[in-house]
């Protein structure tokens, strides 16, 4: 019989905290796929090396929620890594899961690029956006935009390096730039960039809304572009430590295979704080 309990309890206490997260996945579109950037910081093939490292942990951790994942630029670095990358991860609650993550992301390891074995420290930016839909309307006006096509570069097949279809589109009001080269159409390349803008102009808006709020996030970091967020340590020791909720773990390498539903929860619970 006390096992029996024991054993119902645990799967309470796992129903309770699945229910305690979800209902933090309240807003309005937290229920969306999103838009994910990663940009490799100063400092050449070892923060183009990270952003690499970075992406992979994500496209690991997507994996393992079975959301779909679908690469839309890429921007490769000289001698190794990425210099920058736009994916899309598909799938319910993917943006309210990674909201949170948004930042730099900072890595001090024994870098495999350095002949003398040095230690060194590499940031990449990370940065979400929700993927918007028809419910939400977002007005953009042709003369606002310049639309530029390109060849693509990098894999992707000989017709789609051998034809201008790559897209770049800038929104000259806010000066934002998104491009896709991960289709052989120029239509469809220049379809996903529209909705990318759109995307982002969405969530510029709605941070606007959120700064006007002073006591929303009082006391707290703010997520932004420039703060750095999360330290990743594999040398002198192993840890990965987030900086706004001090939640953190010894197992780095477990962490960069994707691991990190702890980190989510933790900045769900710690950013809605407030509220309750």
């Amino acid at each position: 019989m006390l096992e029996e309990i024991y054993g119902l309890s645990k799967k309470l206490k796992n129903k309770s905290k699945k229910i305690q997260i979800e209902n933090l996945l309240a807003d309005e579109v937290d229920e969306n796929s999103c838009y994910l950037e990663i940009h490799a910081g100063a400092g050449g093939t070892e923060s183009q090396d990270w952003a690499e490292m970075l992406t992979r942990m994500y496209y690991r951790w997507a994996e393992a929620q079975n959301f779909k994942i679908s690469k839309i630029q890429e921007n490769y670095g000289e001698e190794a890594g990425i210099k920058s990358c736009t994916i899309k991860i598909i799938g319910n609650y993917a943006f309210g899961w990674l909201k949170f993550e948004s930042g730099i992301h900072r890595l001090v390891r024994i870098s495999p690029f350095d002949s003398n074995s040095r230690r060194h420290t590499s940031f990449a930016s990370v940065w979400v956006y929700p993927e918007v839909d028809d419910k939400i309307n977002i007005d953009i006006n042709e003369s606002d935009l310049r639309i530029d096509t390109y060849r693509s570069s990098g894999a992707g097949g000989q017709h789609v390096n051998k034809t201008d279809s790559a897209v770049r589109i800038t929104h000259l009001p806010t000066k934002i730039v998104v491009q896709c080269q991960n289709g052989r159409s120029q239509h469809k390349n220049k379809a996903t960039a529209m909705s990318m803008l759109k995307s982002r102009l969405y969530e510029i808006e709605k941070r606007k809304r959120e700064e006007e709020k002073k006591s929303e996030f009082n006391n707290k970091k703010e997520i932004g572009w420039g703060s750095q967020i999360r330290s990743y340590v594999l040398h002198p020791y192993q840890m990965v430590k987030d900086l706004r909720t001090n939640h953190e773990t010894s197992n780095a390498n477990s962490v960069l295979e994707g691991n990190i539903l702890s980190f989510l929860e933790k900045s769900l619970i710690y950013f809605n704080s407030d509220s309750k």
